[in-house]
């Protein structure tokens, strides 16, 4: 969604469709998804947030933070050295920390952070989230990670953009976004479909900065 022109014609009445349909499942909802995967609900609200601005859809954004508030304002101590699992395309805990920086101002987003992922470095080092492994390309469910590689990075950004440059967090979250980003970047190639096909979506978000401008 984050990706279309809300004003093309051919786009509209998909696009008022599909956001009815959002406004009145959102609400009953009662769990956040939380898996690494195509419906984990924090990497969806993040685009869909990204859209009501475009579209200047104050409905959409009043339930999405009203969604941030019930699922997410509390968590603390996200498990993120357990990730990734061996599918995943999407970090939990970073779509979180990039859909709630969307949501929060400054300040409040810095002081979440600090009890959301208590363990981001604050001196620049890069090792402590590092790129995910793909041992096998050509296998549709373990070249997901080039996938996770390309999400991790551009929320990354996301993250660090979000703290400002006066934040001693925010030098350690570009640092690891490069690391990501060189370790992805490289694997968007057409050499296997079962990778080939997806991973240029994620890619566009990384380098066009979506969301971020």
């Amino acid at each position: 969604m984050a990706l279309l022109d809300p004003h093309d014609p051919h786009v509209v009445p998909l696009e008022t469709l599909a956001a009815a349909k959002l406004k009145t499942w959102v609400p009953k909802l009662h769990y956040p998804i939380r898996i690494g995967e195509h419906d984990q609900t924090a990497f969806s609200f993040g685009l869909m947030w990204d859209w009501a601005g475009i579209a200047h859809d104050e409905r959409m954004r009043t339930l999405l933070a009203d969604a941030a508030a019930r699922f997410y304002r509390a968590d603390r101590a996200c498990p993120l050295r357990y990730e990734p699992s061996g599918e995943d395309f999407l970090s939990p805990c970073l779509a979180e920390a990039d859909f709630m920086r969307r949501v929060l101002d400054r300040p409040q987003f810095a002081r979440w952070l600090s009890s959301f992922l208590p363990q981001i470095p604050h001196d620049g080092n890069s090792t402590w989230l590092e790129p995910g492994v793909v041992t096998d390309r050509s296998d549709p469910k373990l070249a997901h990670i080039d996938g996770l590689n390309l999400s991790r990075a551009w929320m990354l950004e996301g993250i660090a953009q979000a703290l400002g440059p006066g934040d001693p967090r925010t030098a350690t979250l570009r640092a690891s976004a490069q690391k990501h980003r060189a370790a992805a970047l490289p694997a968007v190639t057409g050499e296997h479909y079962e990778g080939g096909h997806w991973p240029g979506t994620f890619a566009v978000y990384l380098v066009s900065e979506a969301g971020l401008r």
